[in-house]
């Protein structure tokens, strides 16, 4: 029982915005040293979810327990516990990267000695040193990314809600991160990684969830589906449950538009 209370469990949950139901009867869990992606087509219900986990949307039906515990009981208590990389994430264009770093340390508590310390160290290892006290409406996509993925690294929490993490990094930012969650992973933090990116997914997770239209449709261990389909066999069970076009075929009627138009 003591081990159960150690995950992140998601019981019958349905998320409704009026007559449209955007995620329904949603059940999973999440456990200490897990990398879990999580997969879906655009519109699936993903970032709902992501939300929902993170406590920033309430469930129309259904719980979502930590530590055996509803996470709405006390909710502040649980997003302390919480590292979360929206998808789009807004950050004060006014504020230096310092700054915004520095508020969030300030929100959560931290004494400012080793606030100043923390902040300064990751960001140098990031490559933001000389950029930290720029206003963040000068950096690129990229460098407020490493803003957003300092934000939920800088309490060391044991949930990490990344979605599209990724996005507007570069290799070897892209590279460092991929290997800060395998070593999250193995201190035993829980990590819920959402994405369209199917082979990162497919090398980082070790285990693999599938969104279609606001039902789980998939939730397979990484290393079985290589076992039982080989190579890019993540690839291969996202066209089977979720693609409902012939991607080859539309991709020739996209070119040939194109062409044929440019032939006029």
């Amino acid at each position: 029982m003591g081990y159960m209370k150690e995950m992140l469990e998601l019981v019958g949950i349905g998320k409704k915005f009026g007559s449209l139901r955007v995620v329904e009867d949603l059940s999973f869990t999440l456990k200490p040293g897990e990398i879990v992606g999580y997969l879906g087509p655009n519109g699936a219900g993903k970032s709902t979810t992501v939300k929902m986990i993170c406590g920033l949307l309430a469930p129309t039906s259904g719980s979502i327990l930590y530590r055996g515990e509803s996470i709405r009981r006390d909710l502040p208590a649980f997003r302390a516990k919480v590292g979360y990389v929206p998808e789009q994430g807004e950050l004060y264009p006014y504020l230096s990267g310092y700054e915004y770093l520095e508020m969030v340390g300030q929100l959560r508590g931290f004494p400012p000695d080793g606030l100043t310390r923390r902040i300064e160290r990751v960001l140098d290892l990031l490559g933001l040193r000389l950029d930290m006290h720029h206003l963040i409406g000068s950096y690129s996509k990229g460098m407020r990314q490493k803003v957003l993925i300092t934000a939920a690294l800088l309490h060391d929490p044991e949930l990490l809600i990344l979605d599209e993490p990724m996005d507007g990094l570069d290799v070897t930012t892209n590279l460092v991160l991929k290997d800060i969650l395998a070593q999250l992973a193995a201190q035993g933090k829980t990590i819920l990684y959402s994405s369209h990116i199917l082979e990162v997914v497919e090398h980082l997770s070790t285990r693999v969830l599938i969104l279609n239209r606001g039902r789980l449709v998939a939730d397979e261990a990484t290393a079985n589906l290589h076992r039982l389909k080989g190579d890019h066999a993540l690839e291969g069970l996202f066209r089977e449950l979720v693609q409902t076009v012939d991607s080859g075929s539309r991709a020739g009627d996209i070119l040939s538009a194109i062409q044929d138009e440019g032939r006029r």
